[in-house]
């Protein structure tokens, strides 16, 4: 099928996000080399990445509990799927509940996930704010709210004391919903905001502006409203569509890209890349415990639906 007619029936639906189109655009309209302006980050293995599962959908985003489940949202159905060791099957975890947004997995082991990840939600949340992030057994995939009144949900992090934080890539709005349950659908500000994470001390949250001039930023917890745009994209990568975030063991970033096909990580004050060649990534996220999606391996979800095994940022600590 021709770029522009894939294009145009990718964005056919009612269920369409603001990324999606823009990633699809990029990569489908422009040639690859235009986006790839990251440097190679110095002393990383040149393993190939290895695929390990695939999902009957656009695997939007992944996140492994500790015992070594991987747990993945899909965007067009909007299910969730848990997949228990890199080979097995993906299992329908629930039916079609409209978690088309990030997922992360409590320390209870019970999943978070986000809801509105599509065009309507994300492009009106800012100014009514109706999502909800749904809380799942991991078990039996029993579903309940855990908290809505939040703008349409696209990155899920969660803080050591059990404040959750979202974002909404076509908006500006960050959402803070405290342990105790208050929401703020408006905690901090940061235009197009997309994967997100928060340092091991709870202390910074890290959030990755998609366009138009991609960046990564930090947010003080204690003072939201002065968001630091700490690492700027090149020039080159105006089209790169930064999405998912994750941290490694040292609390450096790394940033899956739809259009560059890379990873980024954040390294002395600037970004470099762990693996190049994996385009229209979503989301990138570290495995736990001694088997299944084992501690410190890195794997990679996408709008192919494909798992990957990214040895290249593999890290013995990761989270």
């Amino acid at each position: 099928m021709r770029p522009t007619t894939m294009l145009r029936t990718a964005l056919r639906g009612p269920r369409r996000s603001v990324l999606p189109a823009l990633a699809l655009a990029a990569a489908l309209l422009s040639p690859p080399a235009a986006a790839h302006a990251a440097p190679a980050c110095g002393a990383i293995t040149a393993a190939a990445p290895v695929q390990v599962a695939q999902l009957p959908d656009w695997a939007e985003s992944i996140a492994v509990d500790a015992r070594g489940r991987m747990f993945a949202t899909a965007y067009f159905t909007g299910r969730v799927y848990r997949i228990d060791a890199p080979g097995s099957s993906p299992v329908a975890l629930t039916g079609p509940i409209g978690a088309d947004g990030g997922i992360v997995v409590r320390a209870d082991g019970r999943l978070l996930v986000g809801t509105g990840n599509d065009i309507g939600h994300s492009l009106t949340g800012d100014l009514l704010p109706v999502s909800k992030l749904l809380e799942v057994d991991p078990d039996s995939g029993a579903v309940s709210t855990y908290a809505s009144g939040l703008s349409g949900i696209d990155g899920v992090a969660l803080a050591p004391d059990g404040t959750v934080y979202t974002t909404t890539v076509g908006g500006r709005n960050i959402g803070r919903v405290t342990p105790g349950g208050q929401v703020d659908p408006a905690w901090a500000h940061v235009q197009q905001p997309n994967g997100i994470a928060v340092s091991p001390d709870g202390d910074q949250v890290y959030v990755i502006q998609t366009t138009v001039a991609p960046a990564l930023y930090r947010i003080g917890v204690d003072d939201p409203a002065h968001p630091r745009r700490w690492i700027p994209a090149g020039v080159p990568d105006a089209l790169a569509l930064p999405d998912g975030l994750t941290l490694d063991s040292r609390g450096r970033p790394l940033i899956a890209t739809h259009a560059a096909g890379q990873i980024w990580r954040a390294e002395q004050g600037a970004l470099c890349s762990v693996q190049s060649g994996l385009y229209l990534s979503t989301q990138i996220t570290y495995g736990h415990g001694d088997h299944g999606f084992g501690a410190g391996r890195l794997y990679r979800s996408g709008v192919d639906g494909k798992i990957y095994e990214v040895p290249a940022g593999a890290d013995p600590s990761g989270r």
